[in-house]
């Protein structure tokens, strides 16, 4: 098991991330293009201005309503891209198989990093059972989905503290992991593909009506 997560299993959850995410955006591209309305009002200007502006903290009025959620929610995502990238860990691995090296994190910070990511994960749990207007709207799929984004990250530090049998924690490590990455592109976790189309959309509409749409 060990093995083939560190060989196939790897190589088989990129080419699902890729090729998913490839025939994602293609999808959302050729709707847009039938919907006749959409590219007429693309403009660059405009659009990496939205881009900027969401992606900066406090900038919307959403945020500034919701300071708290918002700052919760800006570092798990941050936490949540930026941990697995810079991992020292996950940097050796690439360096051993590919002879491929970047800069790495401290492991104390990608630690924290790693918790932080768990914790407001719980709370994001939490906050769609006991707040009634997010469990209106919130299906078992997006528990689901909320299992599948934490599940690295919970066993990544299970195996680095050694607790329990540290190939069993490791090859588990490896497998939510791989499962992770193939969910995206077929799962709610493709926000993350879509967000600078719709922004861009959003945008360049909004723009061309005089206003903003932050």
């Amino acid at each position: 098991m060990y093995e083939f997560a560190r060989g196939p299993l790897i190589w088989i959850a990129f080419i699902v991330f890729i090729c998913g995410s490839i025939y994602q955006v293609r999808k959302i591209a050729l709707m847009a293009k039938k919907d006749k309305v959409v590219y007429p009002y693309l403009d660059l200007r405009s659009s990496v201005r939205s881009i900027v502006h969401w992606l900066m903290p406090y900038s919307t009025v959403n945020m500034r309503l919701r300071p708290a959620f918002s700052l919760l929610s800006g570092l798990f995502h941050i936490c949540l891209l930026i941990t697995p990238i810079f991992l020292t860990g996950h940097i050796i691995s690439w360096e051993e198989s590919w002879g491929i090296s970047w800069w790495r994190l401290p492991e104390s910070v990608t630690n924290v990093m790693t918790i932080l990511v768990l914790l407001i994960g719980a709370f994001f749990f939490l906050r769609r059972i006991a707040d009634p207007t997010v469990r209106y709207v919130t299906a078992a799929s997006d528990f689901v989905v909320l299992a599948v984004v934490l599940s690295p990250f919970f066993t990544g530090l299970l195996a680095y503290y050694q607790v329990f049998n540290y190939e069993t924690m490791i090859t588990l490590h490896i497998w939510t992991g791989a499962l992770w990455l193939m969910a995206i592109p077929f799962s709610r976790l493709k926000h993350m593909l879509f967000f600078p189309m719709t922004r861009a959309y959003m945008g360049s509409e909004f723009g061309f009506r005089g206003s903003k749409d932050w």
